[in-house]
């Protein structure tokens, strides 16, 4: 395999690597890639492999997480993605700023709001949230209530403390739990005043993250519908605070992702 060409970039400290469809057209066994790009010691180090197309008005993506699992939809990461297809085409803040990403999840609508240097500011249409219920799962033989839904993906969202060590506990186990065949992201989310909840995501594939655009969205998701939180909270998580509404018209997320670096991934021979 000849040198790859990839792109780095980030959302809050939420970061993918981006390479080209084309260029891992001849790629077979494609989680492998993912683990070996996204190892932070050995590799270029990320939470996810984004391999993507470019198209008229936008691009098409597949994400892979740093285990080399299927991702269906990242919020980040579909920001990161807008931001390298922004920078590429020179576009600007109003009506030419839109992009479409497609996801596995459908497409996201993102309207670029700011760039400043190689920092964008999206508002993306991230769709209506499904699937959402209050139960109780047991957890190493103490009964949790839970806040399930998909947000694009499967989400599990524990309202109450928001601790480091709560998170080793409750993320770690329901990631993987029976209750979630697909695997799930968590959440530990907890209501601060009517427009702000504050977060701790453990990610399905990854582990603790710094941010989590799907997560904010089924955090918010959550605290409105169960914890008294308005239809328009920030969302606070330890990568910076992102912020989300909840309209007839589904859920809006609004933050940055900001782009770090063009390289070139040398594989092992």
């Amino acid at each position: 395999m000849t040198p790859l060409p990839l792109v780095k970039s980030h959302a809050f400290g939420n970061d993918f690597v981006l390479v080209r469809e084309a260029d891992v057209a001849t790629v077979a066994d494609r989680p492998a890639l993912a683990r070996a790009i996204c190892d932070r010691h050995r590799g270029i180090g990320a939470d996810g492999l984004m391999i993507y197309t470019p198209t008229g008005a936008g691009a098409a993506m597949r994400l892979l997480n740093a285990d080399g699992s299927r991702s269906e939809v990242s919020g980040n990461g579909v920001r990161c993605l807008g931001a390298w297809i922004a920078h590429e085409r020179g576009l600007v803040p109003g009506a030419d700023g839109v992009i479409e990403i497609g996801t596995e999840a459908g497409v996201k609508r993102l309207e670029l709001l700011d760039r400043a240097g190689h920092r964008f500011t999206f508002r993306a249409a991230m769709g209506h949230p499904e699937q959402i219920a209050l139960e109780r799962i047991d957890v190493h033989g103490a009964s949790i209530e839970v806040v399930t839904l998909r947000v694009g993906n499967p989400q599990c969202v524990v309202l109450g403390d928001v601790t480091a060590e709560r998170l080793r506990v409750l993320g770690a186990r329901l990631a993987v739990h029976a209750r979630f065949p697909e695997g799930t992201n968590v959440e530990l989310a907890h209501v601060e005043a009517p427009d702000r909840v504050r977060i701790l995501i453990w990610e399905r594939g990854v582990g603790p993250t710094e941010a989590s655009g799907t997560g904010a969205c089924a955090a918010a998701v959550a605290a409105i519908r169960y914890g008294g939180a308005g239809r328009d909270v920030q969302v606070v998580s330890p990568g910076g605070a992102q912020r989300v509404e909840w309209t007839d018209e589904g859920i809006f997320l609004s933050g940055w992702a900001e782009l770090i670096a063009e390289a070139a991934w040398l594989p092992p021979r």
